[in-house]
């Protein structure tokens, strides 16, 4: 699992600012104080300070000193966070008193925190489900421009080393977008390929998967993958992405060169973007269970700051994994917005 030390290190390197609405939540609480420990990231918990220094003292959590912890109901930037979601709300008919309230939901102050340049990425869902992490990332931090969706992507680490990059597949859209249209599909490869230059630390090489290899089956479906592989060249014009490829040509050369010869991805991918959410939760979990391989994330791109979702039944590890991961993504983030400056 060398990426995942490599990711450590690199958020090691550039500590950025991970705000945790779950503050009081053990699972969260652990992972943090390892994360404080190892110097990952700097830390911001939200929750009762009373509830999130008994739990560290129960728990000998000695590290969460060194966490900037905010009481949702009384906090020195509240008004200045009511003023803010007020002013991105208003026009979709919120008042000041509602703004005020919301403003005390830790979901809510964690992106108002983002959106105000107070916090650098954010990691929840250990005790709230996904559209409860998702409703107010939307609302204040929206997604990146030229994206409208967001999706999940999985770093898949395989048995051999001969597939993708060294071992690493990147795997989308397995978590959000159940349908996704010929542009919304092209927005997801484009949100993968940055992910992937921003998390494995590789250029990209993109195949958009169907079930037909260059016109070797004719079908609606396959006119979607096509018609998003153009959309995405457009989107991207540096990005090397190439569809439609089964996905045996996509993986092995000597399929790729037969079924799809002179494609510049066939028999080299690094990322597979799936034409739906069934067939990328399918595939995704096929590769796990039966392949022996370990899957991370899901991680959420296509917001215009990093806000990742946990399921509910994660593990403290798996949490501080994907606080490193944020911290990479926000990395990223910086660096390509001043590429684009």
């Amino acid at each position: 699992m060398g990426l995942l030390i490599d990711i450590i290190k690199r958020a090691q390197a550039d500590r950025q600012r991970i705000v945790l609405p779950e503050g009081d939540e053990v699972r969260t609480l652990k992972a943090a104080n390892s994360v404080l420990a190892d110097k990952i990231a700097e830390i911001v918990l939200i929750g009762n300070p009373d509830a999130i220094k008994d739990l560290a003292k129960q728990h000998d959590l000695d590290h969460i000193g060194e966490a900037t912890i905010i009481d949702p109901l009384h906090y020195d930037k509240k008004e200045v966070y009511t003023q803010l979601l007020y002013e991105l709300r208003k026009n979709k008919g919120m008042t000041p008193e509602q703004a005020g309230k919301l403003t005390e939901d830790p979901l809510y102050i964690a992106c108002l925190m983002i959106k105000n340049g107070d916090a650098d990425g954010e990691i929840a869902g250990a005790r709230n489900t996904t559209g409860d992490v998702l409703r107010p990332a939307l609302q204040i931090i929206k997604t990146l421009p030229g994206i409208s969706v967001v999706s999940g992507a999985f770093l898949m680490f395989v048995q051999d080393s001969f597939y993708g990059a060294d071992g690493i597949l990147v795997f989308a859209d397995c978590a959000v977008m159940p349908n996704p249209n010929a542009r919304e599909l092209a927005e997801i490869a484009v949100a993968t390929a940055q992910t992937t230059r921003s998390i494995v630390g590789v250029e990209p090489t993109v195949a958009m998967l169907s079930f037909s290899t260059k016109g070797s089956a004719k079908h609606e479906l396959i006119d979607k993958v096509t018609e998003a592989t153009r959309i995405a060249k457009e989107l991207d014009p540096g990005l090397l992405i190439d569809g439609e490829l089964q996905a045996d040509a996509a993986l092995v050369p000597s399929v790729g060169s037969s079924k799809a010869p002179g494609s510049p991805v066939a028999g080299k991918a690094t990322v597979l973007v799936f034409p739906n959410l069934e067939c990328g939760n399918i595939s995704y979990k096929l590769v796990q269970r039966l392949g022996n391989a370990e899957a991370v994330g899901p991680i959420l791109q296509g917001m215009a700051a990093p806000v990742n979702d946990l399921s509910r039944g994660c593990s403290v590890d798996d949490i501080y994994k994907m606080i490193a991961i944020c911290a990479n993504q926000a990395i990223g983030m910086k660096k390509n917005n001043n590429t684009n400056a």
